[in-house]
């Protein structure tokens, strides 16, 4: 749900043509802080590990969302990273050995439409570099989501030590090409003062404390079906902001959104039918064994 308030806060309180640098302010800060918090660093394989996850979860992804953000209507964004569900089904398929799961993969399609009701508009615009920004971010996540769950954490890690780490590597990956390619906004206000410290809080820290928590309890398709609270929060954020009215259809595509999510944490039980009164063996009258 806070990260339903990325494109907001994006496009409204945030400087234009700096998202290498919103990624960064989003990451490293606070990663930072967590690590030193905890007194916890990686060891072993898991420096690699922890840099290989940050990049896929945030270093990559990060920039990626806010390109989608600036250069796309804020519902053409939204409905592809609504896709994210499904790329984790077929990743975890490959990575996971997971059998597939219909229920699942039906839910995800039956959630991407209702996204798609509720959020596109007639005669929305479809920038090329937005596209491929917001297909690569949800292709990021998911492979992010779908290596921490193969990974884990490592014994006696929590999740805020975990969370520092990521954020640490993917902030650290971001670092040099901030100086490189983009640099500095020449002009930063209160308001951009809040929403780099929105971002970095409630969409970055907490959001991933939580994230990776329940990355470790929840089977991983049905932890990505809840990516589509995102562009619902960013809808309805848009709406009380704007004044807009849901009309009947976007009414509809949000129930059939929430349902697809409710419904994705379920694994439906098989029925075991009975056999046929024919098949049951009777005992014969008078006979006695």
């Amino acid at each position: 749900m806070a990260w339903g308030t990325t494109y907001w806060v994006t496009t409204e309180l945030l400087p234009p043509g700096h998202p290498l640098f919103a990624a960064l302010t989003r990451s490293l800060p606070l990663g930072l802080l967590a690590v030193a918090v905890t007194r916890t660093l990686p060891r072993g394989d898991w420096w690699w590990k922890a840099a290989v996850l940050g990049v896929l979860n945030i270093g990559a992804p990060f920039p990626l969302l806010f390109v989608a953000a600036e250069r796309l209507p804020g519902g053409v964004a939204a409905t592809l990273g609504a896709a994210q569900p499904l790329i984790v089904a077929g990743l975890a398929i490959v990575v996971l050995s997971e059998s597939p799961s219909s229920w699942r993969l039906s839910w995800g399609v039956a959630g991407v439409v209702g996204v798609g009701l509720v959020v596109l508009r007639p005669g929305a615009g479809f920038d090329a570099l937005g596209v491929v920004a917001g297909v690569g971010a949800a292709g990021s996540m998911a492979a992010g989501v779908t290596l921490t769950k193969r990974w884990g954490r490592p014994a006696g890690v929590g999740p805020l030590p975990f969370a520092g780490w990521l954020l640490t590597g993917g902030g650290l990956f971001l670092l040099p090409l901030v100086l490189l390619f983009e640099g500095v906004p020449p002009y930063v206000d209160a308001h951009a003062v809040t929403g780099y410290l929105w971002l970095a809080t409630a969409g970055g820290l907490i959001a991933y404390v939580l994230w990776f928590r329940g990355i470790g309890r929840l089977p991983v398709t049905a932890t990505s079906l809840l990516v589509l609270l995102s562009p619902l929060v960013a809808a309805v954020v848009g709406a009380v902001l704007l004044g807009e009215v849901f009309t009947p259809t976007q009414l509809g595509g949000f129930a059939l959104a929430l349902a697809a999510l409710v419904a994705g944490q379920f694994t439906p039980s098989r029925v075991h039918l009975p056999l046929p009164r024919a098949d049951v063996p009777r005992a014969r009258k008078g006979h006695h064994s």
